[in-house]
């Protein structure tokens, strides 16, 4: 049996109620993975930075997942993003839940790259968001708060010998933007996206595994930069 490990954040300054959380409940608690031999199972994180060694990094040990997929919220953003790759970097100018801030040195890992990138098909999320009339793109930039944080330790780990697919996808706030249709792609601002709108990410990502790590690049392009509403 495969295993699933969905992730989602708690509340945070600005955001008290986070839609990641209940995303990932929904997403584990799909009926459909039992029926495909699939144990999938949700770990909500609180929004500190401290979680990703107390909780993140212990449950990805404990779990041995074959796949994670880790959800977040993107408040500024009026689609769903999908993250191509984590960042090296944090900020200062945004406590979390506890009130601490990133360290002093504005890097996550002393010794880490500047850059890890997933293997994961990122771009046929894309599709499958926007086959389901969901406004949707590929993201470089996953920030430089908890999400790109969690993002950036959890592909460390899968680069430390576990090899196991990971993918990170921002959503917007429930009701961000205008919920018409958009008249150039006939997608959607997504008003509030559901745990069934990222099932086919999280399928994916299961799917993926057995080009991880040698094939698995070619079913990613890279995506061209955009801007991101």
């Amino acid at each position: 049996m495969r295993r699933l490990l969905v992730t989602g954040f708690g509340p945070f300054p600005r955001v008290p109620d986070n839609p990641s959380a209940q995303l990932a409940k929904g997403l584990a608690a799909d009926p459909r993975w039992r029926r495909r031999g699939v144990d999938a199972q949700a770990l909500v994180l609180d929004t500190a930075y401290s979680s990703v060694a107390d909780a993140l990094l212990p449950a990805i040990r404990a779990f041995s997942p074959d796949a994670v997929l880790m959800l977040g919220v993107a408040a500024r953003r009026r689609r769903v993003t999908p993250e191509f790759r984590a960042l090296n970097r944090a900020s200062r100018l945004y406590p979390d839940v506890s009130g601490a801030v990133a360290a002093g040195s504005l890097r996550l890992e002393k010794d880490a790259p500047l850059v890890r990138r997933t293997h994961a098909p990122v771009s046929l999320m894309v599709d499958r968001l926007r086959a389901r009339g969901l406004a949707a793109a590929v993201s470089r930039d996953a920030g430089r708060y908890l999400c790109n944080a969690a993002y950036f330790a959890a592909l460390g780990e899968s680069e430390r010998g576990r090899s196991f697919a990971c993918a990170f996808v921002h959503v917007p706030l429930p009701g961000k933007g205008r919920p018409l249709t958009n008249r150039r792609s006939g997608a959607r601002t997504p008003s509030r996206v559901s745990h069934l709108d990222i099932f086919d990410c999280a399928t994916l990502l299961l799917c993926s595994i057995v080009d991880i790590p040698g094939n698995s690049a070619t079913l990613t392009r890279i995506p061209r930069r955009r801007r991101l509403h």
